[in-house]
């Protein structure tokens, strides 16, 4: 049994049908290859250039407008190159559009020096050289926190104070 050889159109549209295979196959199951180490973060912020979705956008535009360069006449090589740049041309696009959305995420992480000088309430009495619970608004967070006192008074329950400074997980507050 031997198989007809295949032309360079049908090898494009090979090509371009893996590569939306692999991005349904990543839309529908999320990012499989990136936990393989495809993916290369440098900072974080956001999907790499070479994550799953963004290779195959690259692969199925190369086989695409390889196909419709070829059909169009374009020797091989050249169906090649316009599959190349066009792939290219897409793949950034969609890289472009991903940071984008990936920069519009909303984080509730507060930091501790979002907290330093904040105005807060106290949710539980804080005794005499003991520790309570304050309550403050950092944006639109609402944060709980372990509190002492600055100088060791008891700070009763209600009461308005000012964050003065922070040990690791603990405010210290006086009052204002």
């Amino acid at each position: 049994m031997s198989f007809p050889p295949l032309s360079p159109f049908s090898v494009f549209l090979s090509i371009a049908a893996v590569g939306f295979v692999f991005l349904l196959i990543s839309v529908v199951f999320g990012e499989l290859f990136d936990h393989i180490g495809f993916d290369h973060d440098v900072d974080m912020g956001g999907p790499g250039f070479f994550s799953g979705r963004i290779i195959s956008v690259f692969i199925t535009g190369f086989g695409g407008f390889g196909a419709v360069g070829v059909h169009y006449g374009l020797s091989p090589m050249a169906a090649s190159a316009l599959g190349f740049g066009s792939g290219l041309v897409f793949a950034s696009i969609i890289y472009a559009f991903a940071r984008f959305l990936y920069s519009q995420q909303a984080s509730s992480r507060v930091d501790a020096a979002d907290l330093l000088g904040q105005n807060a309430r106290v949710v539980v009495a804080i005794p005499a050289g003991g520790v309570g619970q304050i309550r403050c608004r950092v944006g639109e967070e609402l944060v709980d926190k372990v509190a002492q006192s600055y100088d060791g008074a008891p700070i009763q329950e209600n009461a308005s104070v000012r964050i003065a400074e922070i040990l690791g997980e603990t405010v210290i507050v006086k009052k204002p």
